[in-house]
Formats: structure tokens, sequence, C-alpha cells
């Protein structure tokens, strides 16, 4: 495991007995983590982190007025953390302190990416600051928790307001139509990224592209830039330039949504110029990066059932690592020499895709623990499908629900004393998985009483009927 290659400034001798202490617990952290023979218990976990929160006042104690400076300590405690969040994530202690670092972590890092992407949609806010709002109810409901995180945890979470409300200044302007346009061009602009990193350049596809955008450009009134003389990568910085120069206040709607159609039309340049290549001093952080953002997009179609959270750590730290890499927001190859744009724009595309499957994986994660995961998800695809069968018109016969019955009444046996044991222990997620049963039969008995009602008015009809005839 590597640590960030940020400079540090040098560890104090004092600090050498805790710092071994923490390496300790980050390598009982890690093997814990890459134990799949059996499910992560509550108890392995909270021993872990009293231990850590041992150190951490030891450390407090020691440094209390000398806590400015990063150093080694620092990095490794801030891996002990995040490794104790995505298990607490893991036990399904969802809504404890703990559970909110890795979280927050990740936000932090997105919210940074959204404002030196310079561009991002309303809709990306909303749903930051729903959650940024949860995780600090959280924070404020579990004071006792360690001073250390509690204290980061707001100072991180109250930079992430900050941030988000100078985001969401940018497009305070915007009238309904003009934000509908610029939700439009923030999704092609998006769509045209992706383009250009497929493993095929799709030239088709991005030809379409363009073709919306020169509609838009038609119904703004607007001309495409003029670059005799220059390159499509080099007005396209300019703009940039010219986006950082105003940064502070809010720009006229039609100024923001007219600045982000001309950046749309030159990046559609340079993608067709590029046609997915990358400059070959970047070519090894790309393929590495474009093998992170795979690995985690096919995470998305087994998450629910195969996902350990814990093992979007790795994923985590290889991204922070790369990010922290990176020289005033540049990338730089072996000679310290900044990428282009097309390479810098490309690479910070994968990097905040990557963290964005990351944060998508962490606000999804159910309070559920791990051991109890099977039940849930069985009882989530039972709730789906009785979901299916009565917006269908239900069932004709009580009979077809038998096997609905007797899987919600195998699971239901599962319980010992009212709960869900998983040997002697009672796991997290409780109140959910009951909670989804109840609703479960709840659903199978309104079928089936419907069911027996269309029974009885088909038998009814059929009396009815043969009285008639008779």
């Amino acid at each position: 495991m590597t640590d960030s290659p940020a400079f540090r400034a040098p560890l104090d001798p004092a600090e050498q007995p805790i710092l071994d202490s923490i390496l300790t617990l980050r390598d009982k952290l890690s093997l814990l983590k890459q134990d799949r023979s059996t499910y992560v218990k509550s108890q392995d976990v909270i021993s872990l982190y009293n231990a850590l929160l041992v150190q951490v006042s030891s450390l407090n104690a020691l440094c209390e007025n000398k806590r400015t400076e990063q150093n080694r300590v620092d990095t490794v405690l801030d891996d002990c953390f995040q490794l104790i969040s995505l298990f607490f994530l893991t036990i399904g202690r969802n809504n404890e302190a703990p559970a909110v670092y890795s979280a927050v972590s990740t936000v932090k890092r997105l919210l940074d990416h959204l404002a030196e992407a310079k561009f991002y949609s309303p809709t990306d806010l909303d749903g930051i600051e729903g959650h940024i709002v949860k995780w600090e109810g959280s924070v404020e409901r579990h004071p006792d928790d360690s001073e250390h995180m509690i204290t980061l945890l707001k100072a991180r979470i109250a930079v992430c307001k900050q941030t988000l409300q100078e985001l969401r200044d940018g497009l305070s302007r915007l009238d309904p139509q003009m934000l509908a346009t610029y939700q439009k061009l923030v999704s092609i602009l998006r769509s045209l990224s992706a383009c250009n990193t497929r493993s095929r350049y799709p030239e088709q596809e991005v030809k379409e592209f363009e073709a919306q955008l020169l509609d838009i450009q038609d119904g703004l009134h607007e001309t495409r830039d003029s670059h005799v003389g220059q390159s499509a990568e080099k007005v396209y910085a300019d703009r940039l330039a010219a986006i950082r120069l105003t940064e502070g206040g809010a720009r006229e709607g039609d100024v923001v949504v007219k600045s982000l159609l001309a950046r749309c039309l030159l990046w559609c340049e340079i993608v067709q110029e590029k046609k997915g290549k990358i400059d070959d001093r970047f070519e090894e952080v790309y393929t590495k990066l474009l093998k992170i953002r795979n690995n985690l997009e096919q995470m998305n179609l087994t998450h629910a059932w195969s996902l350990r959270e814990t093992d979007l750590y790795s994923f985590q730290r290889q991204l922070d690592r790369i990010d922290e890499s990176r020289v005033e927001g540049n990338f730089l190859d072996a000679l310290n020499r900044p990428a282009d744009l097309h390479a810098q724009r490309t690479l910070l595309y994968l990097l905040r895709k990557s963290y964005a499957f990351i944060y998508q994986y962490i606000v999804s994660s159910e309070p559920v623990s791990e051991a109890l995961l099977p039940i849930y998800n069985q009882l989530l695809t039972l709730k789906r499908c009785l979901v299916e069968v009565q917006n269908n018109g239900g069932v004709d016969s009580p009979r077809e629900l038998y096997p609905y019955s007797m899987k919600l009444k195998s699971i239901d046996n599962m319980k010992k004393d009212g709960a869900f044991r998983i040997g002697d222990e009672i796991p997290e997620g409780q109140g959910s998985c009951i909670s989804l049963l109840a609703e479960c039969f709840e659903m199978a008995y309104e079928l089936r009483t419907e069911a027996q009602e269309k029974e009885e008015e088909a038998e009814e009809r059929a009396l009815t009927n043969g009285g008639a005839e008779a």
C-alpha cells in the first residue's frame, strides 16, 4: 500500500510509536477487508475503531499545538478512517458518524472536480446537497464519537457546502428556458467525453452530437468560433481562462449558455481531430484510469448482490494518489511537463467519472449488514415481482401466488425470537428486513383477496347465467 506522493512534513520522533500502532491497525483492517470466507462482524469493526480512537487521543495530546502540518501519520490515519467508514457501511451502520467519513471525502473531490471542469447540471448539485444535509444530521446526532473525527467531518462538510453554494451561484441567473438548453449542453459535453474514451472511436455518434449542437446554435442565433491560425485546443483554453477571470460572481444566463455552447463545439472539434488517441506521454495514467472506470462501471450490474463496500477502498486510494499527484491541477509527464488540453480534460473526465461511481455506490448502500444482505436482496426481488404482478392486473386465482407465499414463509421461518440471527449475533438491518417482509406479505394478501373476489364474482355470474338459461 502506497502513501500519497504529496509532500509531507518530517515525522516527529515522538510520533513514531503512534505511527507504528496505526500502521498495525491499518494492516488488520486490510486483512479483514480481504477475508471473504465469512461476513464482517460488527464487534470486529467496533473493536478496531475503538483501538484507533485510542491512538488518535494519544496523537492529539502529543501534538496539541502543531497539527497544521501533514505528515505520514496523517496519511495513514486517513487510510484507517476511510476503511473504518466503509466497514461501518458494510455492517449496516450507515447513519453513524464514522460511516459518513468516506462519503464526505468522495463528495469533496467530486465538487472540486465539477468546479474545475466548469460545467455541471443543477440536478448534480441537488442530489449532492440532499446527501450532505443527511450526513450533517448523522454527525449532529452522534456528538459522543471521536472529537477528532467529528471536528474533521464538520470542517469538510462546511467546505462542501461552501463549494456547493459557489457552484449554484454560477447558474443563478439562468431562466427556465435557458436552464433547459444548458442542461442539454452539459449532457452532450459529457457524452462527447465518453465517446472520447471508447475502445473504438464512434465517429458517427460524434457527428450526431455535433448536429445537435449546431441546431442549438441556430436556435440561439450564434455563430461558431472562428479560430483561423489557432488550434481548437488553444481557443478552448482561452475560454476556460475567461471563465476563471469572472469567477466569484454570477454571470448572465445567456452568457453562461453561449459560453458552454462554444466550448461544446470546440471540444467536439478536438475529439474529432484526436479520434480517441491520447498523448503518448500520458498513456500509462490514461490506461490506469480507464481500467478503474471500467471496473467500477461493471460493478454497477452486480453491486446489489456481491459488492462489499470495503471493495471500494482500493479504487478510492488509487484515484486519490493520481489526483494528489497533479500540480496546480495539471497532470505532468516524467519530465514535469504539463499535459495538453485534450489529455488534461480526458484524464479529468475519467477521474471525475470514477469518483462519481464510488459516490453512487456509497449513497445507494442499504443500512443492512452484509450478513443480512442475501435475505434483504431476496425480499427486494420478491417485492419487485409482486409490484409487477399488481401493475399487470393481479392474478386470476390465489393458486398463482403459491410460489411467492412459500418463499415469504420460508424467509419468515428464518427468524428466531422475532429476529434474523446469524449464529448468536443479531446483525444490523433487522428493521429494514422485517419491514420489507411485512410489506411483501401485505401485497401478497391484497393480491390473494382480489383473486378470491374475482373467483366469487365469476361463480355468481355462472350461477346467474345458468339460472337464466333454465
